[in-house]
């Protein structure tokens, strides 16, 4: 439900990977191989030797002294603009408004994702097998969409949790007086593992 392009992130991520994979693997074979530190030298040597050469072929006056320095300082600014568009595009979709309807002249009714989630709590107060609930609400291609967490005490049924809140659902689709997407997600967190168990696991 987040606006975050996942297959982007996941070839960035792979790209990310096998790079330190690379630079891992070089760093072992020059402190275990008795060649690899003497070609790592020399392959140094050689890529600072040509980057002096290329240097002196696109001279400017002190103290930039050469067009490559330009351009290479371009491209780090670029990278780290497209890091920070990058970083500023994750996530997201995240919404305050569960829903809304417009009458015109007579006004407009915004139903909040607070009030939800109070709802749901109240409703799930004595609930021997919930610790812990939290909604809410996320923009998707469907409309928004609502998610539901519930954090389970330890041993409880999945199956009980489950039909409580599928019976919860059909709940808040009669009290908004419309079917909504929603994401039910049965967790377990600190206050689980501190908690009673109320049957045998």
């Amino acid at each position: 439900m987040r606006n975050t392009n996942r297959a982007l992130n996941r070839s960035l991520l792979s790209l990310l990977g096998i790079v330190l994979l690379g630079a891992g693997a070089a760093l072992i074979a020059a402190g275990t191989l008795p060649g690899a530190a003497e070609l790592w030298a020399t392959t140094a040597s050689s890529i600072r030797d040509n980057a002096r050469n290329l240097t002196s072929t696109a001279t400017l006056p002190e103290p930039v002294r050469s067009w490559w320095m330009v351009a290479g300082v371009a491209v780090l600014l670029a990278g780290a603009g497209l890091g920070a568009a990058w970083l500023a595009s994750q996530g997201g979709g995240r919404t305050p408004r569960l829903a809304e309807h417009s009458d015109g002249m007579a006004g407009r009714t915004v139903i909040d994702a607070g009030l939800v989630s109070a709802a749901v709590r109240e409703a799930l107060a004595g609930h021997p097998d919930v610790l812990a609930t939290s909604v809410s609400a996320w923009e998707s291609p469907r409309g928004t969409a609502l998610r539901l967490r519930l954090e389970a005490r330890k041993g409880a049924s999945p199956k009980d949790l489950t039909d409580t809140a599928e019976q919860l659902l059909q709940q808040l689709d009669a009290w908004l007086g419309r079917p909504m997407p929603v994401l039910v997600r049965i967790t377990s967190g600190t206050r689980t593992q501190v908690s009673g168990t109320r049957r045998a696991r």
